[in-house]
């Protein structure tokens, strides 16, 4: 037998920073000149983000002599999808657009993962950047370069690890973000503060008021704090092999919950519903202290996040979708489940942790 190796082994440098600061926008024509050489720059957006901020940026770049171009998608979850990844992909092609080309992300999740997919696998990988919209994407999804698209499976099934190589973040956007947007987008961040920082925890439950009425002083350094904590996890496990599951705390359930509403009801209302019954099933394993799943449940309450899923569904249905995550294991879902707010349960050096099914069952009715 011939053996021949092929020897890969070598270091990548994916770093990138993160800019946070009001009024950022007006800069961005800097940043690309003093770091990028790109041939075309593609700005993806959606249909609400748009007209408040993607054709401004558009007009802004031009006047800079960027050769520019815009791209709108429909917003919303649904259009998340393969159909949506070939329209930017065609769109492209069409247009001449080549390895030397940048890829911009203007808007929320779903922009964000969307462009980042096209980002990985267009000519087999272009630069993009990030400009999150909406607080979710701010504080959670704009870092970290998972990019995926959503199948009739379930949720971010087809992706990749495609970091960005810039994010720029201006909490002023907040100010037209809906209600029921921002709200929603405050679940990941009593995420973080329950994975990773009861000082976090501590400070969203004194600044209610604040948060409500969307004090920009105050969401600066709360968003700041949620993106060294995302970097921090991010840092240590690039690819998710074990610690950057902690940050799928509340998504098990959550998501196989948005599959069966159809994605009718937001991201972050479905990872809060699951952020309850996953503190459940953690106290009723005898982890999680009953009274940090009272000041978890109670927090969630407070921000105006959901209680229950209003829409009947059948607890036996949601574990069945659960079976399909991309963190299920020899066909059994994997839980990261809270010991204590601040601070993740680990048993053998890993935080993918197996559940009981009547446990989980039985913990879902709270929320049905």
């Amino acid at each position: 037998m011939k053996k021949i190796d092929v020897k890969l082994i070598k270091t990548v440098d994916n770093s990138y920073p993160i800019l946070i600061e009001q009024y950022i926008f007006s800069q961005i024509p800097e940043f690309l000149k003093n770091k990028y050489k790109s041939e075309k720059i593609l700005i993806v957006s959606d249909s609400n983000v748009t007209p408040l901020y993607a054709e401004t940026l558009y007009h802004t770049l031009k006047k800079s002599s960027f050769n520019t171009y815009l791209f709108s998608i429909p917003a919303g979850e649904r259009y998340k999808n393969l159909n949506t990844k070939t329209d930017i992909e065609n769109y492209m092609f069409e247009n001449n657009f080549t390895r030397d080309s940048l890829i911009i992300a203007l808007g929320g999740g779903v922009v964000g993962d969307i462009s980042g997919f096209v980002a990985a696998t267009f000519n087999r990988g272009i630069p993009y950047i990030q400009i999150p919209t909406t607080i979710v994407a701010q504080v959670d999804s704009s870092i970290g370069g998972k990019t995926a698209i959503d199948v009739p499976h379930g949720k971010n099934l087809i992706g990749a690890f495609y970091q960005p190589t810039m994010v720029i973040i201006d909490p002023e956007v907040l100010k037209t973000l809906p209600e029921n947007e921002y709200i929603s987008g405050m679940a990941e961040v009593i995420k973080h503060a329950i994975i990773y920082d009861v000082n976090l925890f501590k400070i969203l439950k004194e600044n209610l008021t604040h948060i409500k009425q969307r004090n920009l002083p105050i969401l600066s350094e709360i968003i700041a704090r949620n993106c060294e904590i995302k970097k921090s996890v991010v840092e240590q496990d690039e690819k998710e092999m074990n610690l950057r599951k902690i940050l799928n705390f509340g998504h098990t359930i959550g998501h196989a919950i948005e599959k069966l509403l159809n994605y009718q009801s937001l991201h972050g209302e479905c990872v809060a519903l699951g952020m309850i019954a996953e503190s459940q099933i953690s106290s009723k394993m005898g982890y999680l202290p009953e009274k940090d799943y009272i000041e978890i449940k109670d927090l969630i309450h407070k921000i105006n996040l959901p209680q229950n899923t209003h829409s009947p569904l059948d607890p036996e249905n949601i574990y069945k979708t659960t079976l399909l995550d991309k963190k299920t294991v020899m066909s059994e879902p994997r839980y990261t489940l809270p010991q204590k707010i601040g601070e993740m349960k680990e048993i053998n050096g890993q935080y993918g942790l197996s559940v009981d099914k009547n446990i989980v069952i039985d913990s879902l009715k709270i929320i049905t």
